[in-house]
């Protein structure tokens, strides 16, 4: 996840919190605007991180599957955008 726990890793150097979440899947454009499911999900996810963490979906571990990235089980979650319990995961920094 070097886009999104670089940036934490570096602003936590410079004594500001910042956390992430990161969900990937198929979005669309209205205008200027991106909608849909994978949007929602990510601003959700991106919510729940706690400050200096870097959260995902199972989705975008299985996508980095071999990439030597480590994670720990973070939470279980839902809402209205996903009604379905998701497990989400916490990027381990290195």
């Amino acid at each position: 996840m070097p886009c999104s726990s670089t940036p934490v890793g570096g602003a936590r150097d410079l004594g500001i919190e910042i956390q992430a979440g990161l969900h990937t899947g198929e979005v669309e454009r209205q205008g200027r605007a991106v909608t849909d499911l994978a949007v929602h999900v990510g601003a959700r996810v991106a919510a729940l991180a706690r400050a200096s963490e870097v959260l995902v979906t199972r989705t975008v571990q299985i996508l980095v599957l071999g990439s030597g990235i480590s994670f720990t089980d973070r939470a279980a979650t839902s809402s209205r955008a996903f009604p379905d319990r998701w497990n989400l995961l916490a990027v381990e920094h290195t």
